[in-house]
């Protein structure tokens, strides 16, 4: 089934927009589903079944919501990555390394404030029977550097969106035992810009006339959907604690878009419009054309728990693991079948773990504390500006105000600890040599932080 466009385009924005990654979730994805979590941190969230976000994080929760159950998340992210240069060396404009480009700037910071919302529904058919659906983005990266910066080569601009409809079903076995299923459909767009060294392409392929230091940029932009599942299931381990384990598929994508160059000098848009042999090859690696890449977003697997200590206070914590080897490289093909682009990323699977604390000092307000560590797919040797992701440390409070006996307001806030973020492109594996050259190496270290402040209201009826 295909939706238009338009509809899509729109959704897309209101789910995802402006977000900064590679500080705040694994690699891209978002954690962040609701804003009853926020404040443990996302402990427990497969066994804690606490509203409709269930429907994301466990299905089988939804047998422990009666009635009918609306939720309305959002999220203020403020994400921040700067670079701090120890050693990068300018790009050179020939092949023979004369002409050097200005380093200039360290690129500002690559983080956008930005709102991320969610949306869920359940509802009780029966005692045994429930259904709901859910819409969030499960999934997103943004970093944007000043256009003059010195890794300008290598990356200006890294956009990544998604937004994610889960229709789901639950099924009640028993008082202790509940299953659940859910069907995603997810559209994904991406977009990638950096600035083009057009004199060392024109000096690779012996164009002539084209001066030193002459650079313009690109832009590439792709987009899919594609489908997948998410299951689960809650029990009871004892008379106090729930234990909640749920998966998440993979979701393959072949984005389809365009390749577009800017700023391209005379003289190589003559060798575009006409000649032949090796200066046509060049030139033709910064031509106009459609281009297609395959891209697999990880399956996850999470067990979790809730334990009950006394009528006012709860434990919770979980252990998610993310499928991220599935990401080894992003190869970039125009549809003559050359390799526009390729990028190596060599990611590896992780783990993240969380512990958190509910305490309950009267009937209409709930406490919330938690913590966590996430550990980052990728490495010093393949880290890219693009994505410029290293392990992290939650530290969350929030707080539950139960406005009416229908009716909540959630809210919490995090600070995400980032470890220092080692970049170190300086040729193979991460970079081809005419690469290092074309583009200069990049040398230094990211400083990543990030805040989240969350607000969800819940309704029953």
């Amino acid at each position: 089934m295909r939706i238009s466009r338009t509809l899509v385009s729109c959704a897309v924005a209101a789910a995802m927009t402006g977000f900064a990654g590679g500080v705040q979730g694994s690699g891209f994805a978002l954690i962040e589903q609701n804003a009853s979590g926020i404040g443990n941190a996302f402990a427990g969230q497969a066994a804690s079944a606490q509203d409709a976000s269930t429907i994301y994080f466990n299905p089988a929760g939804l047998t422990r919501l009666p009635g009918r159950n609306l939720v309305f998340a959002g999220h203020l992210i403020k994400p921040s990555a700067t670079f701090g240069n120890t050693a990068t060396t300018p790009a050179v404009s020939t092949v023979l390394g004369a002409g050097l480009f200005a380093l200039n700037g360290n690129g500002g910071d690559a983080g956008d404030l930005a709102v991320v919302p969610n949306a869920y529904f359940s509802w009780q058919l029966n005692p045994q029977w429930h259904v709901g659906v859910g819409m969030s983005a499960p999934f997103g990266l943004k970093t944007d550097y000043d256009a003059n910066w010195m890794g300008r080569f290598h990356a200006l601009k890294s956009e990544f969106r998604s937004v994610n409809v889960n229709p789901t079903v639950a099924f009640k076995v028993n008082e202790s035992f509940s299953i659940g299923f859910g069907v995603n459909w997810m559209r994904a767009e991406a977009e990638l810009t950096k600035a083009v060294n057009y004199s060392f392409v024109a000096s690779a392929g012996g164009i002539p006339g084209v001066p030193n230091n002459t650079e313009g940029s690109n832009r590439i932009e792709g987009d899919d959907d594609a489908w997948g599942f998410n299951l689960g299931v809650l029990f009871k381990a004892g008379p106090n604690t729930d234990v909640g384990v749920s998966y998440r598929s993979a979701m393959n994508y072949t984005l389809s878009g365009s390749a577009a160059f800017f700023g391209r000098p005379a003289a190589v848009q003559a060798v575009l419009a006409g000649a032949a042999g090796a200066a046509a090859a060049a030139a033709a690696q910064v031509g106009d054309s459609p281009v297609t890449a395959d891209l697999k977003l990880p399956a996850s697997f999470s067990i979790a728990f809730k334990h009950q200590v006394n009528p006012n206070l709860d434990i919770l914590g979980d252990a998610t693991w993310t499928e991220w080897s599935t990401l080894q490289a992003l190869n970039i093909i125009r549809n003559t079948g050359f390799v526009l682009e390729s990028t190596p990323f060599n990611w590896r699977d992780t783990w993240r773990v969380g512990l958190g604390f509910n305490y309950r000092p009267n009937q209409a307000w709930t406490l919330r504390f938690g913590a966590a560590y996430d550990k980052t797919p990728t490495s010093d040797t393949y880290r890219t500006p693009r994505v410029p992701d290293q392990s992290r440390t939650w530290l969350a409070i929030g707080a539950q105000y139960k406005v009416s006996k229908a009716g909540a307001i959630d809210f919490g806030y995090a600070h995400l600890f980032v470890n220092d973020a080692a970049i170190n492109m300086t040729g193979p594996p991460a970079l081809t040599a005419a690469q290092a050259a074309g583009r200069g190496s990049l040398i230094g270290r990211f400083d990543n932080k990030v805040d989240i402040l969350s607000i969800q209201y819940r309704h029953s009826f």
